[in-house]
C-alpha cells in the first residue's frame, strides 16, 4: 500500500493524527492552538512538524517547508475546525470569529492545493451559512464534493458520535463515485457494532496499573449519594424525590434528559463531550460502579490507545478527549481517502 502525505488542521490531541497514521498516511505538520493540547499530541507524534499558533497567523506553505512537497503534491489536508458554535449543545453568545475558522481553512486549500480535502465537524455546520460558502469556494477551485453524515458507530466505535464529513476531491483525481461513504471502507476493516461492555472489557485486560489517567472526579456526599441511588440503566428520572435537583424538577422530560445518566453496557455509549466524566452533564456514570467515568475510560470510548499519553490538569485532559476525533473514526476516513487516492474506489 502506498504512503501518502498528511497535514492535521486544528489537530487537538492528536487523534485524527493517530487514526490517519494508522490509515497508513504519513504525517508532514500539524496546527494547534490550545498549549495543553498541543503538548499532549507532541508528547505522542514526537516527529511530527507541529505548530503551535493561532492558524489565522500561520502561513501556509510555512506548513511543509523542509518537508520537499511542492504546492500540488500534498495528498490530503484534514480539518476540523472549533465546533461549538455549530452544536446542537451550544449555549449562550455564538463566537461568530470562532466561527469563521471555517472558511480560514480555504486558504490553507488554495495554498497547498492538495489532492483531497476532509473536513470534519458536528452535523450543525450542513446547516450554517459558512459551508455553501466554503463549497462554492471548493468547487471554483476545482474540487468535487461528497458529503455526508456519518455515526462513529459505523466505524466499529464504541459510542453514538455523529458527524459531518465532508470529502473534497481535486479535480485531477478520478472519483467517479456518488454513493455511501462507508462503501469505499476496505473489506478487512471491521464495522462491527461495539457497545460499551466491549471497550470496558478491553480496557480491563489491557489496562496498566499506574495509568495517571485511572481517576474519575470526586463527588461530594449528595452528589455521591444521588448517584448511588440511580439504577443500573438508569438516570435522573428514576431518582427518588430526596435525591432530585430542584433545578430538574422544573424542567420538562425533554430537558437535560440525560443528566445523572448510566451508560448501558450493552449499547455504545452516548456522545463523549468536552465534560464526558462529568455526571451532571450527561449520561457519563460507570454502568454498575457508583462513579463517573474515569478519564481513562472515556478515552477508551474515542478509541484512543491505552498508552496515549495526555497532558494538562484534569479538566483540560477531559475537554481535549471530548473534542477529538475518535481515532478508529479517523482511520476509516483515511482509508475511505486512500481509496479514492488510489482509484480503487469498492
Amino acid at each position: 500500500m502506498p504512503t501518502y502525505s498528511a497535514v492535521d488542521l486544528f489537530a487537538g490531541a492528536g487523534g485524527a493524527t493517530r487514526g490517519l497514521r494508522d490509515a497508513g498516511f504519513q504525517m508532514l505538520a500539524a496546527v494547534e492552538n490550545d498549549s495543553e493540547a498541543a503538548e499532549t499530541y507532541r508528547r505522542n507524534h514526537s516527529k511530527v512538524r507541529l505548530i503551535v499558533e493561532d492558524i489565522r497567523t500561520v502561513e501556509p506553505r510555512g506548513l511543509l517547508m523542509g518537508a520537499g512537497v511542492p504546492p500540488g503534491q500534498l495528498d490530503l489536508l484534514k480539518a476540523c475546525p472549533p465546533c461549538q458554535g455549530f452544536s446542537t449543545l451550544a449555549k449562550g453568545p455564538i463566537d461568530e470569529r470562532r466561527n469563521d475558522l471555517v472558511l480560514d481553512t480555504f486558504r490553507f486549500v488554495d495554498a497547498l492545493q492538495p489532492r483531497i480535502v476532509l473536513l470534519e465537524n458536528v452535523p450543525g455546520l450542513a446547516r450554517d451559512r459558512r459551508f455553501p460558502e466554503l463549497s462554492h469556494l471548493l468547487t471554483e477551485s476545482g474540487y468535487r464534493l461528497s458529503s455526508s453524515t456519518l455515526d462513529a458507530v459505523a466505524f466499529g466505535v464504541p459510542q453514538r458520535r455523529k458527524r459531518f464529513i465532508c470529502f473534497a476531491v481535486r479535480e485531477d483525481v478520478p472519483f467517479g463515485f456518488d454513493g455511501d461513504l462507508l462503501e469505499l471502507l476496505p473489506p478487512r476493516f471491521r464495522t462491527t457494532p461495539r457497545t460499551a461492555r466491549h471497550a470496558l472489557a478491553h480496557l480491563a485486560r489491557y489496562s496498566r496499573l499506574d495509568d495517571p489517567l485511572d481517576v474519575h472526579r470526586q463527588s461530594s456526599a449528595a452528589v455521591g449519594a444521588r448517584i448511588a441511588a440511580i439504577p443500573v440503566g438508569g438516570n435522573r428520572f428514576d431518582l427518588p424525590e430526596e435525591h432530585q435537583l430542584d433545578c430538574h424538577k422544573r424542567l420538562s422530560a425533554r430537558n437535560a434528559a440525560s443528566s445523572y445518566g448510566r451508560i448501558k453496557l450493552d449499547e455504545p455509549a452516548p456522545t463523549m463531550t468536552t465534560r464526558c466524566t462529568t455526571p451532571a452533564c450527561g449520561t457519563f456514570i460507570h454502568p454498575t460502579e457508583n462513579r463517573g467515568l474515569t478519564l481513562r475510560e472515556a478515552a477508551t470510548f474515542q478509541t484512543f490507545p491505552l498508552n496515549y499519553r495526555f497532558h494538562g490538569n484534569y479538566g483540560s485532559i477531559e475537554r481535549q478527549i471530548g473534542n477529538a476525533v475518535p481515532v478508529r473514526m479517523a482511520k476509516g476516513l483515511g482509508l475511505i481517502a486512500s481509496a479514492i487516492l488510489s482509484g480503487s474506489l469498492g
